[in-house]
């Protein structure tokens, strides 16, 4: 992490730490170090990011943030009102569903095993935990976690949390991050003109196994999307794409992505169950980590090989694992977000050598049904104000 902006007057420095697939303890060291380091910096506020459906090593890091910033509270506001996804007498629900009997308690890298968040945290903390109500926030020693049911309680039990002089580390997904900077009084920058950055068509890389995204693909693929499904050895056998078969499709994928306006490439099946992809795994003694590295380390390959021929098109990558692993592959380091096209999806920039490039990037779990329709609508509409203006 390059810390040295913070001190050139950057306003908010953001790492990725990538540890929702470690293990407690890694997961703990490598929050720890950052922290540890934010605080030697002089960096006055600290915000553990989690995610809004409490996937990966929570109880590990929330303590890990707390005994490195030496802190006597930290305080946890999981929820993300927007997304309804809240928080109601220490339980954390999706969609009305507590979390653990969600999609999210399916899913199959990161299964969430508890509802209560407490009980969540205790699996890999022994730190005592605090259930607290948005206008009543105490300041007891340990792991506070903050009820929120709207956005307005999360404004509330901010306000609660300054008065408290809480504000030096917290913790919390989106929800909470998005309150953060008029509590701290941080400079607004000016409002991002979205239109004129979608234009061309919709290039879609689909990384994520989120029954929430495949709903989006399943509807965009029905509503005039072009999509395509990786084969199990496109996607799960080491190298296969730098095979004579492999670069044969590699090159139908380029052709397709040349020529469709709106296109899906899907690490996914074809059958939503990936039961094909299971059972070619299976029967090369592959681990689900197994394939997960296999899967990212395939688009991470392909995404180069095609955004020579999407200079006219939006990109759209779905899944933060996708996203990781294809920007590292292109030696990018630094995404600047522009702007919140709709909530959970975002729009950022990036520089690959020397040309500036954009992409708009979600979780699995984010997002309308009808979302790709959505962003196509924008595109087709900025093509007419493009085309009167001519």
């Amino acid at each position: 992490a390059n810390f040295e902006l913070a001190a050139e007057g950057c306003q908010v420095l953001v790492v990725v730490a990538e540890t929702r697939h470690l293990s407690g303890e890694q997961a703990y060291d490598t929050v720890y170090r950052i922290v540890r380091k934010s605080v030697q910096m002089g960096i006055p506020h600290i915000y553990k990011k989690t995610d809004s459906a409490l996937r990966g090593n929570i109880g590990a890091e929330l303590t890990a943030a707390r005994d490195a910033s030496e802190a006597d509270t930290l305080y946890f506001l999981p929820a993300m009102p927007s997304l309804n996804r809240i928080t109601e007498n220490g339980v954390h629900y999706i969609d009305g569903v507590p979390v653990a009997e969600s999609v999210f308690g399916k899913d199959p890298f990161e299964p969430v095993p508890e509802s209560s968040v407490a009980e969540l945290i205790a699996l890999q903390s022994h730190a005592e935990t605090f259930s607290a109500k948005p206008d009543s926030i105490p300041g007891a020693k340990g792991i506070v976690i903050v009820d929120a049911c709207c956005d307005g309680d999360l404004c509330l039990a901010g306000q609660q949390i300054r008065e408290r002089n809480g504000l030096r580390v917290t913790a919390g997904c989106a929800g909470f991050a998005a309150v953060l900077p008029e509590l701290l009084g941080l400079e607004k920058k000016e409002e991002v003109q979205l239109q004129p950055l979608l234009t061309g068509g919709l290039f879609v890389l689909c990384g994520s196994v989120n029954p929430i995204t495949q709903r989006q693909l399943s509807y965009g693929e029905k509503h005039g999307f072009t999509r395509r499904h990786l084969l199990p050895r496109e996607k799960l056998v080491p190298g296969y794409l730098d095979t004579p078969e492999g670069q044969e499709s590699l090159k139908a994928w380029r052709q397709a992505a040349r020529e469709e306006r709106w296109m899906i490439l899907d690490a996914n099946d074809e059958r939503d169950d990936n039961q094909e992809s299971a059972a070619f795994a299976e029967e090369r003694g592959m681990t689900i980590q197994d394939m997960r590295r296999s899967i990212s380390g395939a688009l991470r390959r392909l995404l180069p090989e095609l955004l020579s021929v999407l200079e006219d098109k939006t990109l759209l990558i779905t899944g933060g694992d996708t996203l990781l692993q294809c920007m590292n592959h292109m030696r990018v380091w630094d995404m600047e977000p522009l702007t919140e096209i709709f909530p959970g999806i975002v729009l950022s920039r990036f520089r690959i050598g020397d040309a500036e490039r954009y992409v708009i990037t979600k979780s699995g779990g984010f997002g309308e049904a009808t979302l790709l329709c959505d962003l196509k609508r924008q595109v087709e509409e900025q093509a007419l104000r493009d085309a009167e203006t001519v």
